[in-house]
């Protein structure tokens, strides 16, 4: 059977066609020969505008793929479905970016030009949520995430509601009012709403009409408006429970301790403090020419501050070039490796082979093919530099979650979009991982190309005090090389905690 989708469509005058249509869609999950869970097996339906309609059904039955046919996040096999307007998805988990407050989650619709209507704070006053516009999602609570979902749902161009269990993880009573507050806002926006649930009760109070899936087809729909309404939460012993544990609240935030200094904070500087006295004692032990001692290469740095600093200076520039170089190359290929995996297996041996020739062995090479100056220097360090970030971009992209590219996907991001406020985002912890370890190569590249060139740099400044036997100098050359390596090090370590903390961890 031929499968026709219509989506978008404006709704005829007159004689209003229905908004949603469904006839004998199928779609097997798997490519399964048989149904089984999850399955449609010839669903047809047909969903009014502004109606509340309610899909209930045992877990397996084909409730949520139904919700997802309709989205367009799965394809019918074969059948008919029509949609004429663009719909909103609110999932079973709330799908917040936790890099975004809870007021740039709603956002995300009109910052990928899907916004609707509704601005981000107007739809977090309309669930209730308007406090809490700055609050982080770790600092909320699971029923607040979950009014943020749906907010974001609201802010979102459409006029198609599709409700896939958001608030199965919450206790009775926040569920409760959920509920009365979801009724509520329905009948505030009039959208065409369709709710996936396992609650009787929860259908019955909520919808106009309720459907029942079993074994992936609509063995009957109820229309359930006036009845379930009166009746529901408020009859009998369970009223009298109800009004005895009072309404549920769900505005409880979650906050952070006061975050107190641990004395372990204090032991690397202390570490760093024992070194030093250890090396001022072994340093009396023996003399200046074989191990000089921590003052003595002070004094040294100072005496000849005015070459050792401009030699600095130029290793910086060389390594951050180089690391800039090396981290875009990196990103450029391990992107595409991340999305494409035989991409990844095509260039495994050529990046095998690179990574596994020693930066000391392409230096001479460097001499041949370049002039001197400060282009080979960078090439070297950029070659020692890249493959971290490469590997970091790799991994950091396919961890992604996938349930935040469906979420994407019901917004409609472009490829760039995605990349954008997904991707490069998401991956940013790791690709901090992997800043760090290039910076360091970078360094450890520059260092090598100024030895076997001798062009300026420390490593220059090492090599021109070793062969004047000055072993104090060679020991502040060095010393500012350690220095300029924890420096770049703590810098990208102080971003990966602000990176961290934006993500309550």
């Amino acid at each position: 059977m031929s499968v026709q989708t219509v989506s978008s469509v404006p709704a005829v005058s007159g004689h209003e066609l229905p908004v949603i249509e469904l006839s004998d869609v199928r779609l097997k999950l798997g490519g399964r020969e048989v149904l089984g869970a999850g399955d449609l097996g010839g669903v047809n339906l047909e969903v009014r505008r502004g109606e509340f309609l309610a899909v209930i059904g045992a877990s397996g039955g084909g409730k949520s793929t139904l919700l997802r046919v309709i989205s367009g996040l799965l394809k019918p096999a074969s059948g008919r479905l029509e949609v004429r307007g663009r719909s909103a998805y609110v999932f079973q988990d709330d799908r917040l970016l936790p890099w975004r407050t809870a007021l740039r989650n709603v956002a995300l619709p009109g910052e990928l030009g899907s916004g609707g209507a509704l601005s981000p704070s107007e739809a977090l006053a309309l669930v209730g949520m308007s406090a809490y516009a700055n609050y982080l999602p770790a600092q909320l609570s699971g029923g607040m995430r979950a009014r943020v979902g749906l907010a974001r749902a609201l802010a979102q161009s459409g006029d198609i509601l599709l409700l896939d269990e958001p608030f199965a993880a919450l206790d009775a009573l926040v569920r409760e009012r959920f509920n009365d507050e979801l009724r509520h806002l329905h009948e505030k926006t009039g959208q065409t709403t369709i709710l996936v649930t396992h609650s009787i009760r929860e259908a019955a109070y909520l919808a106009d009409r309720v459907a029942v899936l079993r074994s992936g087809q609509v063995v009957a729909i109820l229309d359930t408006q006036g009845r379930g309404r009166r009746s529901a939460y408020t009859e009998g012993l369970e009223a009298e429970l109800r009004e005895l544990l009072g309404s549920g609240d769900s505005t409880q935030n979650w906050t952070a301790p006061p975050r107190l200094r641990s004395r372990s904070e204090w032991l690397p500087l202390l570490s760093l403090m024992f070194s030093v006295v250890v090396w001022q004692l072994l340093s009396m032990r023996t003399s200046s020419f074989f191990l000089p001692g921590p003052l003595e290469v002070w004094s040294v740095l100072l005496k000849y501050r005015s070459e050792l600093l401009p030699q600095f200076a130029y290793t910086a520039q060389v390594t951050l070039l180089g690391a800039l170089v090396g981290g875009f190359v990196g990103l450029l290929i391990g992107y595409p490796m991340a999305k494409l995996h035989w991409l990844e297996r095509f260039l495994s041996p050529q990046l095998i082979i690179i990574q596994s020739t020693p930066t000391i062995v392409i230096a001479p090479l460097l001499v041949i093919w370049f002039t001197s100056g400060l282009l080979p220097g960078v090439v070297v360090s950029a070659l020692t530099a890249f493959y971290p970030l490469l590997v970091a971009t790799l991994v950091g992209v396919r961890e992604i979650d996938k349930t935040y590219h469906e979420l994407f996907s019901t917004l409609r991001a472009t490829f760039l979009q995605r990349l954008v406020h997904l991707e490069l985002p998401g991956a940013l912890p790791v690709l901090l991982g992997g800043l760090r370890l290039s910076l360091n190569l970078a360094l450890i590249g520059a260092v090598v190309w100024e030895f076997i060139s001798n062009t300026n740099g420390l490593g220059l400044a090492i090599n021109q005090a070793r062969s004047l036997y000055n072993t104090p100098r060679v020991f502040a050359a060095i010393s500012l090389l350690v220095l300029l390596g924890v420096l770049l090090y703590s810098v990208v370590s102080a971003l990966e905690r602000r990176v961290s903390r934006r993500r309550g961890r």
